[in-house]
């Protein structure tokens, strides 16, 4: 690999091992190898590769819950899928990704999983990384299946772990604490080294503790099918506001939640907020009909998120870059909404390498213009993505 060095207007350090985050106006990075080797504020020696005159220089984006995108749901997509997914998600400025498969009987899971196995070895160094996969299911709440179909959830069995685990690929598990099982569950998720979190649940704020100290450190797109703020009876969503342990995921298309509920949210749980598209196969794609689980969701003319036929959401058409502009817009601070959409959600699933721009750190980069939508990524130090200028 080549050295890379790009000079910026600002450039966004999130350090590899804490301390402060700080925007370098101006700023440089250098990378050697794909690994990032220097940063520096000012004008540095030599000669840039790229100078970038507006916007930021930002970490590549980490979205962990990806159920499909540009026509292809993530759970049944063939190769020609997976290549065009990781080939165009660098265009929001995505460098890392989880795709998400959503409920099905757990034979059908365990299925894709082997199939993505043996994709992956032809994916690596095509675009944008998978990381492994997160199961949204089916270890859900009935009363809270949102677009899940009901006919596949079920209880967390010791023999359904095993069969789900059994390729390593499984980074994150979504699931409700309150079915039978399901405390074990979190134990034996969180000792093979998966995150756990709550989501598709009518768990109460002590169920939803509970799930905490087993080692859940994640709920899913928070206020979104789960029990919510209720004075007398609190639920998942006022436990992942107040316990420091939880990081709550947040769908900010600003249809999902409210601007003035995703104000709340990360001024209640600073630094635990993390950014998730929830995108579905309608994702990036003109109006009209998807597939989600293997079930049809519609993308509705005029905008607006993907919908099952009953009217319920299901996932959405959100990109990571948008949400960021999106929470800028209702009033978060650009720094808070990067680090929620790129350290956050590296570190809840271990890849401190990522979501960050530091020496020692991976040199997956974003360009994000003024308008905060993504000009040019590069992965590894290579430029996989150069927009409009």
């Amino acid at each position: 690999m080549a050295s890379l060095l790009i000079t910026a207007k600002s450039v966004i350090n999130i350090p590899v091992a804490g301390g402060p985050t700080r925007v370098l106006s101006p700023g440089y990075v250098r990378a050697e190898n794909g690994v990032i080797t220097e940063v520096g504020e000012g004008r540095p020696d030599g000669t840039p590769d790229v100078d970038l005159p507006d916007g930021v220089l930002a970490p590549g984006l980490v979205d962990i819950q990806v159920n499909g995108f540009y026509g292809h749901d993530m759970v049944d997509a063939g190769e020609d899928g997976w290549r065009e997914v990781v080939g165009r998600l660098p265009e929001t400025g995505v460098t890392s990704f989880l795709p998400t498969f959503i409920t099905a009987p757990v034979r059908v899971q365990a299925d894709a999983l082997t199939r993505l196995r043996d994709l992956l070895p032809g994916l690596d160094g095509t675009g944008t990384r998978v990381l492994g996969v997160h199961l949204e299911g089916p270890f859900l709440s009935e009363k809270r299946k949102g677009a899940h179909n009901a006919a596949h959830l079920t209880d967390p069995t010791p023999e359904a772990l095993a069969t789900l685990l059994e390729t390593g690929l499984v980074k994150l598990v979504t699931l409700a604490p309150e079915r039978d099982g399901a405390l074990d569950a979190i134990r034996t998720l969180t000792e093979n080294g998966v995150l756990v979190s709550v989501g598709h649940s009518d768990a109460t704020a002590e169920q939803t503790k509970l799930a905490a100290d087993a080692g859940a450190r994640k709920v899913t797109h928070i206020f979104n099918a789960q029990s919510g703020v209720d004075h007398r009876n609190p639920g998942v969503a006022v436990q992942a506001l107040t316990d420091d342990r939880l990081h709550p995921g947040m769908i900010v298309d600003l249809v999902h939640v409210a601007p003035a509920v995703v104000r709340l949210v990360f001024q209640t749980a600073p630094g635990r907020v993390v950014l998730v598209t929830d995108a579905a196969a309608s994702a990036g794609m003109p109006p009209g009909t998807y597939e989600l689980g293997g079930e049809p969701i519609t993308m509705p003319e005029g905008g607006g998120p993907p919908l099952r036929a009953d009217g319920t959401l299901a996932g959405s058409g959100l990109r990571l870059d948008e949400a960021i502009a999106n929470a800028v817009g209702v009033g978060i601070d650009l720094v808070t909404a990067i680090d929620a959409a790129t350290r956050v959600p590296a570190d809840l699933i271990g890849r401190t390498d990522l979501g960050r721009i530091a020496p020692g750190a991976a040199a997956d980069l974003v360009w994000l213009g003024d308008d905060l939508r993504a000009h040019a990524t590069w992965i590894n130090g290579q430029n996989v993505f150069r927009g409009g200028s």
